[in-house]
């Protein structure tokens, strides 16, 4: 494992040939929310030795809809995501869409994630290499594994060699997603870590409804795949009710299936490794 991956997972007792995982509900809700599921994933992650970063958005810059719901303001749901991660020992991560962004997100989280579809900005990703914080660079929908060097290239240029990539798939069509997994080792020799995004990956975008659909169904499949074809960590979007859920919740996993979920991905993965 990566030695700054290590330095993330200090706190936590973990094999260093498990998978890591970022998982967390869509966007900050409410602070009742995030606290729930922060606690439920950390304990299932602590029984199973899996090295666990917490995920929230505390803000959604990008909505189908001009009335669907975007944040509860920025500092007070930044402040939630700290209050989560201080209160169980765990590292946090979060979105940013904007260079002037990453410095102020930076003094919340550990991990800055790059949103897909930004993932060629080179100001964002100069700005949130130049907060010292890991990067994580989402794999945009219309891009190839291949092409995520200069993503990475951009990031370590600005003296920055903390670089996660994410794989999240491609569009295929106008409402649908394709994996490719061969996107996975194409990423890894790039020299990071690379995570499979097991909910966005199964998104069905661009509906006429407003509303983005999802295939929840099909999580497992996407996230027994990755861990067999090799990925480091996994992203995956949780909530206690996905059909109540403000953003996302058409390709969120229900947070009662999730334990059941990543004991059987720890089999896969002692089976491969």
């Amino acid at each position: 494992m990566e030695k700054f991956l290590q330095d993330l997972f200090k706190d936590q007792t973990y094999d260093p040939q498990q998978f890591f995982l970022i998982a967390g509900p869509c966007v900050v809700e409410s602070e009742e929310n995030v606290m729930e599921v922060a606690e439920k994933v950390s304990t299932i992650c602590k029984k199973l030795g899996i090295p666990y970063v917490f995920k929230a958005s505390y803000r959604k810059a990008n909505r189908t809809s001009a009335t669907s719901f975007t944040g509860l303001g920025d500092k007070k749901a930044l402040s939630i995501i700290q209050k989560a991660a201080q209160k169980f020992s765990l590292p946090s991560t979060t979105d940013i869409h904007a260079h002037e962004e990453a410095a102020m997100a930076a003094g919340y989280v550990d991990i800055l994630q790059i949103p897909a579809f930004l993932c060629r900005q080179t100001d964002l990703l100069i700005a949130a290499a130049n907060t010292g914080k890991i990067v994580n660079v989402k794999k945009g929908q219309f891009v190839s594994g291949g092409s995520m060097k200069f993503a990475v290239e951009k990031i370590k240029m600005a003296g920055n060699n903390k670089v996660i990539l994410t794989e999240r798939g491609n569009s295929f069509g106008y409402q649908d997603m394709v994996v490719d997994y061969r996107n996975i080792p194409i990423m890894k020799a790039h020299g990071v870590p690379v995570v499979m995004d097991c909910t966005h990956s199964l998104q069905q975008p661009n509906q006429t409804s407003g509303i983005t659909g999802g295939n929840p169904e099909l999580i497992r499949t996407i996230a027994k795949a990755a861990i067999a074809t090799g990925a480091d960590g996994l992203f995956i979007e949780t909530h206690p009710n996905p059909g109540q859920a403000k953003s996302d919740g058409a390709n969120m996993l229900h947070l009662d299936k999730l334990e059941e979920l990543l004991v059987q991905l720890t089999k896969i993965r002692k089976a491969v490794v």
